[in-house]
């Protein structure tokens, strides 16, 4: 493919871009996503796909990979041009189109963008006692539960997915460790109780400082402000650090851009003519970033960019329950 004409182009193939490209497919558009990663759904495939999210309209709870499968299914109605594992490397303007240049040297011609990304590019805060330990027991994501049955997990992190990996593994591993380097967490404050409440043991105010065995980890050693180091039997060590985000190339693109987020107003355009952004990636006054939100910003970006496209057609585009 040297170059691929289409009326909407979304770059950024997780939640948010799969339900946009579902939704432009509504409104009549052609459609091509673009990913560096080389499955669809984004973060959720890549690092959560047991995890149950709890804040999508409909489901109680929803594993991730039910609810990727779930919007893809959606999103195929629209036929996109999935271009996955190819990076967006370049951004050029005339009156009446845009053209992403992907890293492989084709473009992408298009009405208009939609920039869907997430929080770009990211990678896996280091755990400093974890050099040279990654796949011989460490890990920095649990995309499945069962390699852990039986064993002695340690995690390391007070985040949401901490605690979420720690209580859904909590009844399958032999026990489960969390330390944390502060007796505060940032996880959500139900999960937290019913990890406190669960036979997970929380070591705070600790980091891990050192891995032992071969080939594999065996022990870790576990140092507690003020105290003696303690040891603690592991087959395990998942280290949950949060994320090192990197938009990339977009940096360059003439895009407003205010700490690492894309700011849009409240059609969900960007600075720049033609484009528009949703999701996570974007910041407003306000703004607040759940899945469920960046569903309705999905919405809202493709029915304004659909007057971009298509100078006769209206914004709003009629409820979809009311047949076409």
């Amino acid at each position: 493919m040297a170059q691929l004409e289409t009326d909407l182009a979304i770059i950024g193939a997780g939640p948010t871009g799969l339900y946009a490209a579902y939704y432009a497919g509504f409104r009549g558009m052609r459609v091509a996503i673009v990913d560096s990663l080389p499955e669809l759904g984004g973060q959720i495939t890549a690092m959560y796909p047991e995890k149950q999210i709890l804040d999508v309209a409909g489901f109680p709870t929803i594993k991730g990979r039910d609810l990727v499968e779930g919007l893809v299914e959606q999103a195929n109605t629209a036929e996109p041009d999935y271009l996955l594992d190819r990076t967006a490397v370049g951004l050029a303007h005339t009156d009446d189109d845009v053209t992403v240049t992907l890293d492989d040297g084709s473009d992408v011609r298009a009405k208009a963008l939609l920039i869907t990304a997430g929080i770009g590019k990211f990678s896996p805060r280091p755990l400093p006692a974890g050099d040279g330990w990654l796949g011989r027991g460490m890990e920095f994501f649990v995309p499945s539960f069962a390699p852990y049955a039986g064993k002695d997990v340690v995690i390391v992190g007070g985040g949401d997915s901490a605690f979420d990996w720690a209580i859904h593994l909590e009844p399958i591993a032999r026990s489960i460790t969390l330390v944390h380097r502060r007796d505060a967490f940032r996880a959500h404050e139900r999960t937290v109780q019913a990890v406190r409440e669960s036979s997970v043991e929380i070591v705070t105010k600790a980091q891990v400082t050192g891995l032992f065995g071969e080939p594999t980890v065996a022990e870790v050693e576990i140092t507690v402000d003020g105290e003696e180091p303690l040891r603690r039997p592991a087959q395990a060590v998942v280290a949950a650090l949060g994320f090192l985000a990197d938009l990339g190339p977009l940096q360059q693109w003439g895009i407003e851009v205010e700490k690492r987020h894309i700011v849009v107003n409240g059609a969900m355009r960007t600075n720049l003519e033609r484009v528009f952004a949703a999701g996570d990636i974007t910041e407003y006054a306000g703004k607040v970033r759940l899945i469920a939100v960046g569903f309705g910003e999905a919405a809202t970006a493709v029915n304004n960019a659909a007057v971009v496209i298509d100078p006769s057609a209206h914004v709003f585009p009629g409820h979809s329950s009311e047949g076409t």
